[in-house]
């Protein structure tokens, strides 16, 4: 399966409607609390669809089996898709996904609408706040499987 990019929703958060010098700030006190949460953080590196220039996002990290993650594209629930998300379907064959030190280069494909139901509960439960995130907008929200090339 390949990255599919669903529809734009008409209602959700405003958190991608921010000023650009501020979302530097908002991504830095992600990864904060994500690391004081303890949850498992990675780092998603991207070639821009628009700009053909290198892009790193930390995301939430969720195990999927050996040397496969999975990763929500919410933005907290805006009507929008994450930017990753566009830069992920232009240039499938030029992602890595870095966990601590250790970076692969991975495949990604977002799940079908079957396989997201049967994972969205359990990213629910390791993570709670997706259930919100979920429910303040009406796009669904994709769920993108990291597969390691040289798994």
């Amino acid at each position: 399966m390949s990255v599919h990019i669903p529809r734009r929703g008409t209602r959700g958060s405003r958190l991608a409607d921010m000023p650009r010098f501020l979302k530097p700030i908002a991504m830095w006190a992600f990864e904060q609390l994500t690391r004081l949460s303890g949850a498992p953080l990675g780092y998603l590196t991207t070639v821009g669809a628009k700009t053909g220039l290198e892009r790193t996002v930390p995301l939430r990290a969720f195990d999927d089996g050996p040397g496969r993650w999975l990763v929500v594209a919410s933005v907290a629930g805006s009507p929008k898709n994450p930017a990753w998300l566009h830069n992920l379907k232009a240039h499938p064959d030029e992602v890595s996904w870095r966990i601590g030190r250790t970076t692969w280069p991975v495949t990604p494909s977002t799940l079908s609408p079957a396989e997201r139901d049967e994972v969205w509960p359990r990213i629910v439960r390791e993570q709670s706040n997706f259930a919100g995130y979920q429910e303040a907008t009406d796009r669904v929200i994709p769920v993108v499987r990291l597969t390691r090339r040289d798994a």
